[in-house]
């Protein structure tokens, strides 16, 4: 028998998965458990919803990356920006922050 870690495992899941080589059912079950595909997705779903609680707190979602304790915000804020500008950010990316009140160009 061999032995795997858990994250070697949900790896290879992913790796099948972009591989259309799971069953709808092996998707759906790990779908019910909420089983992130994409751990940049992950990522950017968090600093997402750090990006919703400044909004809540100051009124805005114009995180500068001068602003102490929150440089690391405001640089995915920048960067969302300058993806937007390059047409290389996703619609399921760009629809949430439009509907939280994004600024996409500061000169605006």
């Amino acid at each position: 028998v061999q032995s795997i870690s858990l994250a070697g495992w949900v790896n290879q899941q992913r790796v099948l998965y972009k591989k259309n080589a799971l069953s709808l059912n092996q998707i759906q079950q790990l779908d019910s458990i909420g089983f992130i595909w994409d751990r940049h997705d992950l990522s950017w779903n968090k600093k997402f919803n750090q990006l919703c609680t400044f909004k809540e707190h100051n009124g805005h979602c114009n995180v500068s990356q001068n602003d102490e304790g929150y440089k690391s915000l405001g640089r995915w804020v920048r960067q969302q920006r300058i993806l937007y500008k390059k047409n290389a950010l996703n619609s399921d990316r760009v629809q949430p922050l439009s509907s939280l009140g994004f600024n996409w160009d500061l000169c605006d």
